[in-house]
């Protein structure tokens, strides 16, 4: 399949295997859930009423007191008393195939290709590491919203023009091919020629 270039009045060559692909929408689900599941700490950690520090022995005899009977001040209904299910640290990564996972990225860029959200540039340099000047380069583009930037490599200009925009995202074309949700939450996805080239070696 052809594409024509957003700055340029030529059309690029893409595989259709990797960018004319159906819509899966259940699978696409399933790898950003996984992707975000795998970037969670779980370190969480709490303590149960055995590992809180206190509690030796019981707190007063068992009868005649008047009170509830209890074997210790430790107790989950006694202030500074332990956890009832204590949080323990856990991983929460989910297991996710690579053909699976190489699947979804294809339906993925396929659907911004349908959606005309993918712009095709045969390069994407800033002069000097300055905001404005990325700023103008997305106005000429008519670029609004949020939008990921991607090349085969990220030099310095385009990255220090970027960093100070919450909207704009630059990475590399092998972040990208295992970024999911980046391609999901932009707007619209500039990438050059050369980054192309390479996710199509990547997702084959």
């Amino acid at each position: 399949m052809e594409l024509n270039l957003a700055n340029s009045e030529s059309k690029v060559e893409l595989a259709e295997h990797i960018f004319a692909c159906d819509f899966n929408e259940a699978l696409i689900h399933q790898v950003v859930c996984a992707y975000m599941a795998a970037g969670r700490a779980g370190t969480k950690a709490q303590k149960t009423r055995a590992e809180v520090s206190g509690g030796g022995s019981k707190p007063f005899k068992q009868k005649g007191t008047g009170r509830a009977r209890a074997g210790t001040i430790r107790s989950p209904i006694w202030r500074k008393g332990g956890i009832v299910f204590a949080a323990k640290p856990r991983s929460y990564k989910q297991k996710v195939n690579k053909k699976m996972y190489k699947g979804a990225v294809r339906s993925i860029f396929s659907e911004l290709i349908r959606q005309n959200r993918l712009f095709v540039v045969d390069a994407f340099q800033v002069d000097a590491p300055k905001t404005k000047v990325l700023l103008n380069k997305l106005n000429d583009m008519k670029i609004e919203g949020a939008a990921l930037i991607i090349a085969d490599s990220v030099e310095d200009n385009l990255y220090l023009s970027a960093r100070n925009l919450p909207n704009i995202q630059v990475c590399d074309a092998a972040t990208a091919a295992t970024d999911p949700v980046s391609l999901v939450g932009a707007d619209k996805v500039i990438i050059t020629q050369a980054a192309i080239k390479e996710i199509e070696g990547l997702l084959k």
